[in-house]
């Protein structure tokens, strides 16, 4: 049953009548290669397993569908290792040259920043589900996210913090653009709403020891510990935070398998805010899709997974927009004005979500507290 209501919903997703109406008959190409720049290796692979998975889904379903409108789409993934600059340059240099691409798939913030002059230079469409600073905002007129944004999540994670009454902060973050991100934003927001900052560290991505930093943290005697970090390493954090005696409570913007797997026990009463995905039978294509990600991947998605599938059909109900004003319509800028024009889409997370100005989509932000290892929903923080 959840097969037949998905098909209908990816069919009724793409529908639109306006192409009847196309001035010009549209030029199109032969086949639709969307590119995508992941981390297919290196320390943060989950991310573009995840990620990828998501995206091929997507595509599987809107070809078994029709297409965009009888043009068949194909997945062209190049792999940025973890979000090194270069790499992300290599790869979309690469998918233009073969296939033409005038939409591409991004993640991580280096790799984002580095290709969006170029996007900027070839008119090419860009859709982040992944990357998180906010140093991402305008970095391209053609870049567009449908994810929270790092300080997003950093700020709805002290508000919290401030409704319990806490006030003494001391926070370890990603040296990063997202850390940096993270920290610019949200330090500015807790002293003015009176609370201070007792220790303020950076730990490089994926390091083996922070103890030096947790030895200051700890010195600055806080009444919580904010983790500006992102997988795996708000395990690692909690580990040799609970090692060092603190237990005061612990709040972050980030929990996955391989966080858990890391930190373990420490992990216990962790809160943290983040995009939330839950299949729920009130919405019937957040739930077809959960149950075809787990038919095929043996594994429940999470909001990596369902961002890049959210993605492609962001990408393609653009596309079957551009296409109905007819003539060359397969180009970056007309993808994205057809976006801009309509920014409202159906959202597999359930309802709509709409594109601002800036080219984030507008969504909730959820609070969870881990409790024997799993993930509990607490509330939803709305975006301010």
């Amino acid at each position: 049953m959840l097969k037949l209501i998905g098909a209908a919903l990816t069919a009724a997703f793409l529908v639109t009548t306006s192409a009847a109406l196309a001035a010009e008959k549209p030029n199109d190409p032969d086949i639709i290669h969307i590119g995508a720049l992941f981390a297919m290796t290196g320390k943060t692979s989950y991310y573009g397993t995840v990620m990828s998975q998501g995206m091929k889904q997507a595509i599987d379903e809107i070809n078994a569908n029709g297409g965009v409108d009888g043009i068949k789409l194909e997945a062209d993934i190049e792999d940025h290792k973890g979000g090194v600059a270069k790499d992300g340059v290599d790869g979309f240099t690469r998918v233009r040259n073969l296939y033409n691409v005038q939409a591409v798939m991004t993640s991580f913030t280096p790799p984002t920043l580095a290709i969006a002059p170029i996007a900027d230079e070839q008119k090419i469409f860009l859709i982040n589900g992944g990357g998180v600073s906010n140093n991402l905002v305008g970095a391209s007129k053609y870049l567009f996210h449908n994810r929270s944004l790092a300080s997003d999540l950093g700020r709805a994670a002290v508000d919290h913090a401030h409704d319990l009454g806490l006030k003494k902060m001391a926070e370890l973050a990603w040296n990063s653009d997202a850390g940096d991100n993270i920290v610019k934003t949200v330090d500015e927001i807790w002293k003015k709403d009176g609370g201070t900052v007792v220790a303020s560290e950076k730990m490089d991505v994926g390091a083996a020891n922070i103890d030096t930093q947790i030895a200051k943290i700890r010195a600055g005697n806080p009444d919580f510990v904010a983790l500006w970090l992102f997988s795996p390493d708000p395990g690692l954090a909690a580990k040799r935070i609970r090692d060092f005696g603190l237990k005061v409570p612990l709040i972050g913007v980030e929990y996955t398998a391989d966080v858990q797997k890391l930190g373990g026990a420490a992990l216990e009463g962790y809160e943290f805010t983040s995009d939330y995905f839950k299949p729920s039978p009130d919405e019937p294509w957040s739930a077809a899709f959960a149950k075809g990600y787990k038919e095929r991947y043996n594994a429940d998605p999470d909001f990596y997974a369902a961002n890049y599938y959210e993605g492609v059909y962001v990408i393609a109900e653009s596309m079957k927009r551009a296409r109905a004003k007819g003539g060359d319509w397969y180009h970056g800028d007309k993808i994205a004005a057809a976006l801009r024009e309509d920014p409202t889409f159906k959202s597999v997370y359930g309802g709509s979500m709409e594109f601002q100005a800036n080219g984030v989509a507008k969504k909730r932000v959820a609070l969870f507290k881990v409790e024997n290892g799993d993930k509990v929903f607490e509330k939803y923080i709305e975006a301010k």
